[in-house]
């Protein structure tokens, strides 16, 4: 359990994805945040209102803006350090673990309607 910890940890500690996570996040969070202190501190009305609603929206359950955010910095991970084989070796990893749980999961169904 250790080990596995470890890992994760090294994983989502790596300079290199933390700064394309920085850059995600500022594409879809940081220039509302940035936009409303500004709206705020000059009295701008409508840049308090658009940020405002962005950030209203940020803020609901269903808000996909995590989702959104982790595959930029994926997509800018891939491109901004194509030879760092160690972080996208992880990624190909778990994505193919992914992809296996899912046939997995549609043989089961499959399997199952089979039966009834």
């Amino acid at each position: 359990m250790k080990e596995k910890i470890k890992k994760v940890l090294q994983f989502l500690l790596n300079p290199r994805l933390l700064v394309c996570l920085a850059v995600a996040w500022l594409i879809t969070n940081g220039w509302s945040y940035v936009m409303f202190a500004f709206g705020t501190y000059f009295e701008i009305g409508w840049m308090i209102a658009v940020s405002g609603a962005y950030l209203a929206f940020l803020w609901l359950p269903v808000s996909p803006e995590k989702i959104v955010t982790v595959a930029i910095a994926i997509a800018l991970l891939r491109f901004l350090f194509p030879r760092d084989e160690k972080t996208l070796a992880v990624l190909r990893n778990m994505y193919q673990k992914a992809k296996a749980a899912i046939k997995r999961r549609k043989e089961k169904k499959a399997q199952k309607e089979e039966d009834a």
